[in-house]
């Protein structure tokens, strides 16, 4: 994919959406139009090093907004589209299911019921020159046993959480378009993203930042759950040989090869902010003193596991990054970046955008 390409984004104001936002406008000749909702966890913030590009177009729009959808596909005219848009937060799919389903399941549905309408107009007779990339999870293979090797792409869905089932639901919808309408899709399922600009109502960025504000770092039962990471540079890396070299129809798996429990991941975050935050209070000798165990969360999956050799055998991707110096670089990224995240703690990032300043 060497020749300039109009890429639609949807959801291209959260962690994983932006991340491929900038690799774009960075590294390649395409031109990138966003749409997000810009509900809490959207921040335009992340986009700052590349908004003001002439290849970079933002519009505010919901992917349950058909007409506006359409409108933007009418005129955009793109030959791929890369589906981020979803909420994504277990917690908040916990308290507030209904939320996940109408986004996560029903907005899939109305943007693929969109991008069916433009591609039978535009592609239909071409088909090869257009493609639809739906980003999904590992979560809604469900509960890997310790003993278990990781999943591929044959493994049966089994999601335990609100979130992973809304997720599986719009996988199941992406498939059904592609096999009854014939529309072209890939789907890739990756494992848990870390690196610069991370909300911080995630793990290692709400473990970085309660260290630095010197406050308790809750860790849900033992802390024995067991989650692969994967950098969102490698993540990036292999969504661009998906939308390049995959093949239609197909689900790819991405994982980092880096199977860690979650006390270790705050431990060891603990251990870099000891060495890199010499003036810490008085209180305190080592940030390891905040962690305390809380209730464990309901259905929480105690391993995820994911099995790259698709992605990495027929299209040659294989993740880069070594967790340990991905998370040192990530700590130095929250350190250099104190404004970014408390903007979002303070909610100004939300205000910013609508235009108002805060009193």
């Amino acid at each position: 994919m060497h020749d300039e390409k109009k890429i639609l984004i949807t959801g291209g104001a959260g962690f994983i959406g932006s991340a491929m936002i900038r690799y774009l406008i960075k590294n390649t000749k395409h031109r990138v139009h966003n749409i997000d909702a810009l509900t809490y966890s959207g921040n335009l913030n992340s986009l700052s090093e590349v908004s003001n590009s002439s290849r970079y177009q933002f519009s505010n729009i919901n992917i349950l907004d058909y007409s506006s959808i359409l409108k933007i596909l009418e005129e955009y005219k793109p030959e791929i589209i890369i589906n981020f848009a979803a909420e994504s937060h277990v917690d908040k799919s916990i308290d507030a299911p209904s939320v996940f389903f109408e986004t996560n399941v029903m907005g899939t549905l109305n943007l693929l019921k969109a991008v069916l309408n433009f591609y039978e107009k535009n592609y239909a007779d071409k088909s090869s020159s257009f493609k639809f990339h739906h980003i999904s999870t590992d979560e809604v293979y469900g509960d890997i046993h310790p003993d278990d090797e990781p999943v591929n792409e044959t493994r049966p869905y089994n999601p335990s959480s609100p979130y992973a089932a809304s997720k599986a639901s719009s996988d199941h919808i992406v498939r059904a378009f592609h096999r009854t309408y014939n529309l072209p899709i890939t789907i890739s399922n990756c494992s848990n993203n870390y690196g610069p600009y991370h909300f911080p109502e995630k793990l290692i960025p709400h473990i970085i930042i309660s260290c630095l504000q010197v406050k308790q770092l809750p860790i849900y039962g033992d802390g024995m759950q067991i989650r692969d990471w994967l950098h969102v540079d490698d993540h990036v890396e292999a969504i661009m040989k998906i939308i390049q070299d995959g093949k239609i129809g197909e689900t790819y798996n991405i994982g980092g090869d880096n199977e860690k429990n979650n006390l270790n991941v705050v431990n060891r975050i603990c251990e870099i902010l000891d060495e890199k935050v010499l003036d810490k209070p008085d209180k305190i000798n080592s940030f390891k003193d905040l962690v305390y165990f809380s209730d464990d969360r309901p259905g929480h999956d105690k391993r995820y596991a994911i099995n790259s050799n698709k992605i990495q055998n027929d299209l040659s991707w294989k993740p880069l990054v070594d967790f340990d110096q991905g998370l040192i670089n990530t700590v130095d990224w929250y350190l250099a970046n104190t404004d970014w995240w408390k903007n979002i703690l303070s909610g100004d990032y939300i205000l910013k955008r609508q235009g108002n300043t805060k009193s």
